[in-house]
């Protein structure tokens, strides 16, 4: 009989990142809590005839690396970590924090530059998986850091982890086939639209989509997943929006965050508490106050925010859009080393119009 854990890894090697016979997989994870779900992947790997390699160093290493390292060390990048990146053919990365405020007290400055200089990686990575080249997916297990994060119990944030990825139904994959039916439409709908217009609280904002494509995500790079995006037209964003959730980024939090944009740059900005840190990721590098991606959240079964962002951004019924970097295989062609995602909820009168006509009101597509 399969255990979840079996069935979780049957849909990251099979279904996410389509493992074949030869591949080098790298499985990477921040802590051994994850062992349970690494021990399904690497098996699973095995049994498809890749060849997997697992990196999983003991906790929060990187406060220690932050709190020490010099400005040349904040700078290097180890030719290992680097040929892993232009070498292996599929990335599963399994989150797994006992501390997710581990980095709350770190050097602002220090997460920037080093932000600045792992940046290559991200985007050797992204530009590969354009290509083709390369697949990725990450993932989470339940911790009780993540539990306390979303103020659940252990046992209540580990049944909805599981039922946000539909681990709860005999085949999640039909699920995410599913949805992804139905997110192709609505991507294949703004495909052919020029102007997206936003509104609702304190927000009045535009972007200019004209030539990007418009992605449908259903557990092939994140997992769980419920999103359409697309990276708008660099300098074709205008206007102000506002961000009613706390917005949630490397261990440090922002809130009630209200942007104002210029031809795709932040010109303004404002928040009730983070600001100082909002104002050293905007400053990290050339790309990091321009706006890299805008989507809308389709997974119902995710309602609150959780203080993880890789189940918040997929909230029903909201919108988040990224400041910093922007995903080649939409056409996007901002660069940085911020990706900093932040959440709009839209149950309470926000409006998406496409050029010109309403699509989405209330949290729901209407087309």
């Amino acid at each position: 009989m399969k255990t979840i854990w079996d069935k979780y890894a049957e849909v990251l090697v099979d279904y996410s990142t389509n493992v074949k016979k030869g591949d080098l997989v790298i499985i990477r994870s921040e802590s051994d809590y994850a062992k349970d779900l690494i021990r399904a992947v690497y098996k699973r790997i095995v049994q498809k005839g890749g060849n997997a390699l697992v990196r999983t160093p003991i906790g929060e290493l990187t406060g220690i690396f932050l709190k020490n390292a010099s400005d040349e060390q904040l700078d290097y990048i180890d030719p290992i970590t680097k040929l892993e990146y232009e070498k292996a053919d599929v990335f599963i990365s399994i989150g797994a924090p006992l501390n997710t405020k581990s980095l709350a007290r770190a050097d602002v400055a220090k997460l920037a530059r080093r932000g600045k200089a792992t940046k290559h990686l991200s985007e050797l990575l992204l530009s590969r998986a354009a290509k083709g080249d390369a697949r990725w997916v990450v993932a989470d297990v339940p911790t009780h850091a993540l539990a306390q994060e979303a103020k659940m119990s252990f046992d209540e944030y580990s049944d909805f982890l599981f039922k946000s990825c539909y681990l709860d139904l005999d085949n999640p994959v039909d699920k995410l086939k599913e949805l992804d039916e139905k997110q192709t439409n609505w991507a294949n709908y703004l495909n052919n639209v020029k102007n997206i217009h936003i509104v609702g609280e304190n927000t009045d904002i535009t972007f200019n989509v004209e030539g990007r494509k418009w992605i449908s995500c259903s557990g092939l790079n994140n997992y769980p997943d419920g999103e359409v995006f697309t990276s708008p037209v660099e300098d074709g964003i205008n206007g102000e929006i506002y961000f009613d959730f706390p917005q949630n980024y490397r261990g440090n939090s922002a809130t009630k965050v209200h942007l104002w944009i210029e031809k795709g740059k932040i010109v303004k900005f404002d928040a009730e508490t983070g600001r100082d840190y909002l104002e050293a990721m905007f400053n990290m590098d050339e790309g990091s106050n321009g706006i890299g991606e805008i989507a809308i959240g389709t997974n119902d079964e995710i309602q609150d925010v959780t203080g993880n962002i890789l189940f918040d951004e997929k909230i029903g019924g909201s919108i988040h859009m990224a400041v910093g970097a922007s995903y080649p295989e939409t056409g996007g062609k901002n660069v940085s080393g911020l990706h900093w995602d932040m959440i709009k909820g839209m149950k309470n009168g926000g409006k998406i119009f496409a050029d010109g006509t309403l699509i989405y009101e209330n949290g729901k597509f209407i087309i």
